[in-house]
C-alpha cells in the first residue's frame, strides 16, 4: 500500500487504491524545492490582497509551508483535523474515479513538481497546484461541504464513449508540456489529438458537464461581485500568471449559473473568461439544479439511453427500488418515449439499496439479463402495489402457469417458481421455469436459456455510472499506461543544482558564510548564466546579512531582468524582497 491508512483514508473502497503512488519526495531537486518557494512566497503576498480571505487562514490550518514542499504524511496528521486526508497520484486520473476520491474527503494531489520552465502555470497538474491551491481552501467547512457532495454526485455521471479518449489525450498532452526533453513533433502531434476531439465530441455528457462545472469552481472559480471578485479556485491560487491575469478587465467576468456546464475549457491555455458566484452557498445551489437533472434522478428511457452510449458499466434503479448493474445494450420503447424493456450484456448483478441480493450476483447472470417495465395490460394495479389477494386474483403465485400481458407490449408466459421482496415486503423479482418473452415477433427470452428472472418496477427513476454495490463486480479499470516522464537531469544540472541545495542549506542551518556565498555566485555566473532563480535566492541572504556582495548580485540581476524570459519573475522577486526588508 502505497499510504498511511487513517480514519479518512481508510474508508476508501479497494478499487481506488490503485491510484495512489508513493510521493516521490526524494526526486524533487533543490531547484524545484527554491520554485516552490518562489511561488508560494509571491502568492501569499499577492494572494492575501486578492484572495477569499478562507486562503491564508487555510495555509495555516493545513500546515502548507511556503519554505519547503509539503511531505503527505505531514499534510494527512493535520488534514484529519478538518475530516479530510490526501494521496499522491501520477498527474491526471480518470474523472469518475478523481470524483470518488473526494466523496470520501481525500484530495488527490498529483506528486509531480513544475519545472521552473512552468514557473508561472502549468498545463500539468502538480502538487503546488494541489496541496497550495486545493488544501487550503477546505479548511472552510461550507466550501469543504460543497467538495465532498460534488465528488459525490459527481462520480454517478454518466460518460460517453468518447470522454476516456479526451482524458487520456489531455493526460498525454500534459505530461509532454511539462516534460523540458519532449520532441516538438510529439508536442505538436498530441495537440492536434486533443483539437480534433475537442470539435467532435458531440453532445456533451453527463461527466463532460459536470467538469466542465468542477472546472469553472474548483479549479477557476471567482467569489464575490462581478466588480470586485476574489480568487478562490485551486488553478488560479497556484498560478502566479494566472492569478493575477485573471483579475484585469479583459478577462471576461460572468455569473456563475448551471448554464456554465455547456462551456467547455482548454488546460493549455489561460482562461479566457471567469465566472464569479456571490458565495460558496450558490455552489451548492447550483449543483443541486445540475444533479436534478442527471440520470440518477431523472431516469426514463434518456437515462438509460445514456447508460447504452456510455458502453460502460452502469445502474437502473426502477420503482420498486430494484437495481440492476451491468454493460446496456439495448432498450425498447412505446410511442409516448417510455421504456418498456431494457437488456445487458454480459456480467450483470441484481441489488436493492445498494446491496445485491442474495443469489442474484455475476455468477447468476453471466450472459446479460432483460426486463419488462410497466403496468399490466387491462389491470389497474401495477405489480408491485399487488397484495397478497390481488395476487392471487391475477394468479400470481408459485406453481401457476401465467402469462402476463404488459401494456408496452412485452408479454411474459412462464410457471412461476418463486418471488423476491424486499424487507418492506415490495415484489422485486418474479423468477419464471420454462419462460417465454416476447415482443411482438421479436423472441427474447426461450425456455431453453433456463430460470427468467423478471424485474419488477413499473418506472426507470434513476441511472447512474457504476454498479449499485461496488463489490459485485471485479475491478478491471485500469492505471493510464501513460506514466508522467521521469526527467533524466544532466551532470550539467545536477551540477546546478548542487548549489541551489548549499544555499538552502545555508539559510535553513542560518549558517551564511559571504565568502561560500560569493564563491557560488561566482560560479553561477561562470556556468549558468541563465539561471535567475538562484541569483534570486542569493540576494535574499546577501541582503539579510548584509553583505557587501549584495550590490553586485542586484546588477546582475537587473542584467537578467532584460530578457523578456524573466522580467517579471525577477521583478516580483525583487519586489517581494524590497517589502519584507522594509517590514524588518
Amino acid at each position: 500500500m502505497q499510504f498511511q491508512l487513517n480514519d479518512v483514508t481508510k474508508k476508501l473502497p479497494k478499487h481506488l487504491h490503485k491510484f495512489v503512488v508513493k510521493q516521490p519526495y526524494e526526486e524533487y531537486t533543490a531547484q524545484n524545492q527554491a520554485v516552490w518557494r518562489y511561488v508560494m512566497r509571491i502568492n501569499v503576498d499577492y494572494l492575501s490582497k486578492v484572495a477569499h480571505n478562507s486562503y491564508i487562514k487555510g495555509l495555516v490550518k493545513t500546515g502548507i509551508s511556503t519554505e519547503g514542499i509539503p511531505h503527505m504524511v505531514g499534510m494527512n496528521r493535520i488534514l484529519k483535523d478538518i475530516g479530510w486526508a490526501a494521496v499522491s497520484v501520477d498527474g491526471f486520473i480518470p474523472p469518475n474515479a478523481f470524483m470518488e476520491f473526494q466523496a470520501y474527503n481525500v484530495l488527490v494531489i498529483a506528486s509531480d513538481m513544475r519545472t521552473i520552465n512552468h514557473i508561472e502555470y502549468t498545463p500539468a497538474p502538480d502538487i503546488i497546484h494541489e496541496a497550495a491551491g486545493h488544501a487550503p481552501i477546505i479548511a472552510n467547512p461550507e466550501y469543504a461541504e460543497y467538495l465532498r457532495r460534488f465528488g459525490e454526485i459527481g462520480c454517478k455521471a454518466i460518460s460517453s464513449a468518447k470522454d476516456f479518449e479526451m482524458y487520456e489525450a489531455i493526460r498525454l498532452l500534459s505530461i509532454l508540456k511539462e516534460d523540458p526533453n519532449s520532441i516538438e513533433e510529439e508536442v505538436s502531434k498530441a495537440e492536434d489529438a486533443v483539437t480534433y476531439l475537442q470539435e467532435n465530441m458531440g453532445e456533451l455528457s453527463e461527466m463532460a458537464q459536470i467538469r466542465n462545472l468542477h472546472w469553472w469552481t474548483v479549479e477557476y472559480g471567482l467569489i464575490g461581485t462581478l466588480e470586485n471578485p476574489k480568487i478562490y479556485g485551486a488553478g488560479l491560487l497556484s498560478s502566479i500568471g494566472e492569478s493575477a491575469w485573471c483579475m484585469k478587465e479583459e478577462v471576461k467576468k460572468a455569473a456563475y449559473s448551471i448554464e456554465t456546464a455547456d462551456i467547455n475549457f482548454d488546460i493549455t491555455k489561460p482562461q479566457p473568461q471567469l465566472f464569479v458566484t456571490p458565495n460558496f452557498a450558490h455552489l451548492s445551489l447550483v449543483l443541486e439544479q445540475f444533479a436534478n437533472k442527471m440520470a440518477i434522478r431523472k431516469g426514463g428511457l434518456k437515462g438509460i439511453e445514456k447508460l447504452i452510449n456510455s458502453k460502460n458499466l452502469g445502474t437502473i434503479e426502477l420503482s420498486t427500488g430494484i437495481q440492476i448493474s451491468g454493460v446496456f445494450t439495448n432498450v425498447i420503447a412505446d410511442e409516448n418515449n417510455k421504456p418498456i424493456y431494457f437488456q445487458t450484456d454480459g456480467f450483470t448483478a441484481l441489488s436493492n439499496r445498494d446491496k445485491e441480493l442474495i443469489g442474484h450476483g455475476i455468477e447468476s447472470h453471466k450472459t446479460g439479463f432483460g426486463s419488462p417495465i410497466g403496468k399490466l395490460k387491462g389491470i389497474n394495479i401495477p405489480i408491485e402495489n399487488m397484495s397478497p389477494r390481488d395476487l392471487d386474483a391475477y394468479q400470481i403465485n408459485e406453481g401457476k402457469r401465467i402469462v402476463l400481458e404488459f401494456e408496452g407490449g412485452v408479454k411474459v408466459e412462464g410457471d412461476v417458481i418463486t418471488g423476491t421482496r424486499d424487507l418492506r415486503g415490495k415484489i422485486l423479482l418474479i423468477s419464471f421455469e420454462n419462460c417465454t418473452v416476447t415482443y411482438k415477433e421479436t423472441v427474447l427470452f426461450k425456455p431453453e436459456w433456463g430460470i427468467y428472472d423478471m424485474a419488477v418496477g413499473k418506472d426507470v427513476v434513476s441511472a447512474f455510472s457504476g454498479a449499485a454495490d461496488i463489490n459485485s463486480f471485479e475491478d478491471k479499470s485500469e492505471v493510464s499506461k501513460t506514466k508522467t516522464h521521469k526527467i533524466k537531469y544532466s551532470n550539467k544540472q545536477k551540477e546546478l543544482y548542487s548549489l541551489y541545495e548549499s544555499v538552502r542549506s545555508m539559510r535553513e542551518e542560518n549558517i551564511v558564510s559571504e565568502e561560500n556565498l560569493t564563491i557560488i555566485f561566482n560560479q553561477l555566473k561562470k556556468d549558468f548564466s541563465n539561471d535567475w532563480l538562484l541569483s534570486l535566492e542569493i540576494y535574499e541572504l546577501a541582503l539579510q546579512h548584509h553583505f557587501v556582495i549584495q550590490e553586485e548580485v542586484n546588477s546582475y540581476l537587473l542584467v537578467l531582468q532584460k530578457k523578456e524570459t524573466y522580467k517579471k519573475l525577477i521583478e516580483n522577486g525583487l519586489n517581494l524582497l524590497k517589502v519584507e526588508q522594509s517590514e524588518i
